[in-house]
């Protein structure tokens, strides 16, 4: 069965870190793209970074640019989402999604399967 763990949130001061991991299980990372994703309550989720593990591409949104780092470890079958400088608009769920294509891949509407969210709080 297609899985994908999402953890690692919790709650941390504005200007510290945080490192989500999302594992996956049922198939293997290297011919995937990932996507992370977030989502505050009374909104829609919304892009964060992507990664394609196929090509090597990842991309960011503006507002965590230069913050968040997205990066994989084939050998633990898991995607990382390394966050930097944490600003309580920052405050979300976060959850990963994957999909099987070989460059990143932006829209939400593309990706197959999804994590379960892990919540992300940061205070001022």
């Amino acid at each position: 069965e297609v899985q994908l763990q999402a953890s690692g949130g919790g709650l941390v001061q504005a200007g510290g870190s945080l490192r989500l991991s999302c594992a996956a299980s049922g198939f293997t990372l290297a011919n995937y793209a990932i996507g992370w994703f977030r989502q505050v309550p009374g909104k829609g989720r919304r892009g964060v970074s992507y990664i394609s593990n196929m090509d090597g591409r990842v991309a960011y949104v503006d507002s965590v640019k230069g913050r968040f780092t997205v990066f994989s470890d084939y050998a633990k079958n898991t995607v990382y989402l390394q966050m930097n400088s944490l600003k309580p608009d920052d405050t979300a769920v976060y959850y990963c999604a994957g999909t099987r294509w070989d460059t990143i891949v932006t829209s939400m509407d593309q990706y197959d399967f999804w994590g379960q969210g892990t919540l992300v709080t940061v205070s001022s």
